[in-house]
């Protein structure tokens, strides 16, 4: 049995026949992500990897799905030993939901930012609450996208629109994302009961022909995922002592727009 009754935990995992359901649970912080949601959702994906399920559903308790790094555990000096062990659990965690071998929905309400955005685009299918927002607001800090943003929105959108929409770093409404392509699917529901309902009607075809394609693409993929999360993790460890980045984070703290130097 996976299912997970302790309500003190950052993630929780319940199952509901063939479908998992992986909650982030940090609802006073939007699921801002820390070092121990990192740990429990790696720890829940390997459980869910050798289960019987074939479905599994991402979500976010509360106001919204995730609202990206948590800034108060980016502010930790930690050096480049400890930085670099933290990306490999978040370049550790991509992967597996990447190659997940079950399908994978992420379902959205409120903001998916940031690495939480990158989180949901390592799913099989988005669907989002009209209400919901995206973005790749890792510029606003001065800092570049993780947890694979560069692959998922170069498959997802082209090498230069995923470019402009990085340097732009701006919210996107759920139709527009929907219009780009950043997501599969408005729903005029709750999110889950939607998810739900999207996850029955998988049940109901070949799930093991519909994995084999997905094999398929992602053994094909996963070298150049690797290796990109791999420029992702030098490349963060550079800008994170960049002045940009400090002016950044000093901003987001003051509420105030950031004077960026290009330094």
């Amino acid at each position: 049995m996976l299912t997970s009754h302790n309500e003190t935990e950052k993630v929780l995992l319940k199952t509901e026949g063939r479908i998992g359901i992986l909650k982030l649970n940090r609802p006073k912080v939007i699921n801002a992500i820390d070092l121990e949601i990192l740990e429990q959702i790696n720890e829940k994906l390997d459980k869910v990897a050798k289960s019987d399920l074939d479905v599994l559903i991402i979500r976010g308790e509360g106001k919204g799905f995730s609202a990206g790094g948590d800034i108060k555990f980016m502010l930790t000096d930690t050096n480049k030993e400890e930085f670099y062990g933290i990306m490999d659990l978040i370049n550790q965690i991509v992967v597996k939901l990447y190659t997940l071998p079950k399908l994978v929905i992420s379902a959205v309400h409120g903001p998916a930012a940031g690495l939480g955005f990158s989180f949901a685009l390592a799913s099989d299918y988005i669907m989002a609450e009209r209400s919901a927002v995206f973005a790749m607001n890792f510029i606003k800090i001065g800092l570049i996208p993780d947890g694979g943003g560069h692959f998922f929105l170069n498959k997802r959108l082209g090498e230069v629109k995923a470019k402009h929409l990085i340097w732009e770093g701006k919210v996107h409404t759920s139709q527009e994302a929907l219009t780009m392509g950043l997501i599969d699917e408005i729903v005029n529901e709750d999110v889950l009961l939607a998810a739900k309902k999207k996850a029955e009607e998988w049940l109901k075809m070949p799930i093991s022909a519909m994995l084999k394609t997905k094999k398929i693409y992602t053994e094909n993929s996963k070298v150049e995922l690797i290796r990109i999360l791999e420029m992702e993790k030098e490349g963060q460890y550079l800008m994170r002592k960049t002045s940009d980045h400090k002016e950044g984070l000093q901003a987001f703290l003051e509420k105030r727009n950031p004077i960026f130097t290009g330094k």
